[in-house]
């Protein structure tokens, strides 16, 4: 009998505190209304210190009890510049140079109502000869594809290492348009040439195998580049090109960019046009040449730039050689990168 009085309290106990949505197997069982005093333990059969005199009062007990944690507050959104346009060229994805963590951490803090890519985007020359391809110029390739989802216009004019992109001038992939060439009009009415420049480039038109051979060159030197950011990023110090230093340190070099300047914007005076947009000589600038404004964006390999025009129409160049996100540490990813060769 008295075994049986037991099992019978032990089965009430544990529906009781099913009933009240508690798994503490201390409950009081005098709590429990109705509870006949021969099936509560000794020493339980008096009334608790605290009452509960209905159940709501019971469920606001237990909430000053065991209080709900309050949400984390969700981290600050980031800092974005908006400009009327943005231009990129010479990214090289599809090789160790390119630096996509400097461009994902530019392309997360600018946004812009035009966007042009003004060739060399993807290294096809460097991936005919092996392939390379970590996630982050993946992560690069998804960020330029949401932009254009989200309302920018996207711009593609090919270079040459992406000429077979040219193939498919006039067509449009998904919200990216692609064009030989394009012509901006600024917010103060200047027309503006944009094309890559590769045609007007001797070496790369007459001397092919002259062109293959200085990429072969250019990407030793660009290797040596890496490793010496990488000492410099370890000590704290910003993105700094060793490889644009040593390039324009050489008279010949200095002499082909000039002579490349006056024939971009003779061309675009042959156009009609105010002044021209161009890449592919890896050195950003603005300026007046023979009364026409010739501008370059720069590339992601040396100098880490690009040219924005405001909302009021200045355009100036942007260098991007400090990451404003700390999440992308850049030692840390060259070295993941570097792992998965």
């Amino acid at each position: 009998m008295v075994s049986a009085l037991r099992s019978a309290r032990a089965h009430l106990a544990r529906a009781a505190q099913r009933l009240r949505g508690r798994s503490d197997p201390m409950l009081p069982l005098a709590a429990i209304p109705g509870m006949p005093a021969a099936f509560m333990p000794p020493g339980l059969d008096r009334a608790p210190t605290t009452a509960f005199p209905a159940d709501t009062d019971r469920l606001n007990h237990q909430d000053r009890r065991d209080p709900v944690p309050a949400s984390v507050p969700s981290a600050d959104p980031p800092e974005v510049e908006r400009y009327r346009a943005i231009w990129l060229s010479d990214i090289h994805l599809g090789t160790p140079g390119c630096q996509a963590d400097y461009l994902l951490d530019f392309l997360k803090h600018n946004e812009s109502d035009t966007l042009y890519l003004v060739g060399d985007i993807i290294d096809g020359w460097q991936l005919r000869r092996g392939w390379y391809w970590p996630q982050s110029h993946n992560d690069v390739v998804q960020k330029l594809l949401r932009k254009a989802r989200k309302g920018t216009e996207v711009i593609y004019v090919p270079g040459n290492h992406d000429e077979v992109a040219r193939q498919f001038d006039g067509l449009a992939f998904g919200d990216v348009v692609v064009r030989e060439e394009a012509v901006h009009v600024t917010a103060t009415g200047r027309r503006l040439w944009v094309v890559h420049g590769d045609l007007f480039d001797g070496v790369v038109q007459h001397a092919r195998w002259l062109a293959y051979l200085g990429d072969t060159l250019y990407t030793l030197i660009l290797a040596l580049n890496r490793h010496f950011n990488r000492i410099r990023a370890r000590l704290g110090f910003p993105y700094w090109s060793l490889s644009q230093y040593l390039k324009h340190q050489v008279k010949n070099a200095v002499n082909y960019i000039s002579s490349f300047e006056h024939a971009m914007v003779e061309e675009a005076r042959r156009r009609g046009c105010d002044g021209v947009v161009c890449g592919h000589i890896h050195k950003a600038e603005i300026r007046e040449v023979d009364g026409q404004l010739y501008c370059n964006d720069g590339d992601w390999v040396e100098s880490l730039s690009a040219l924005v025009e405001t909302m009021e129409g200045e355009l100036k160049i942007v260098y991007w050689t400090t990451l404003r996100d700390p999440a992308q540490p850049v030692a840390r990813r060259m070295r993941k990168s570097a792992a998965t060769v």
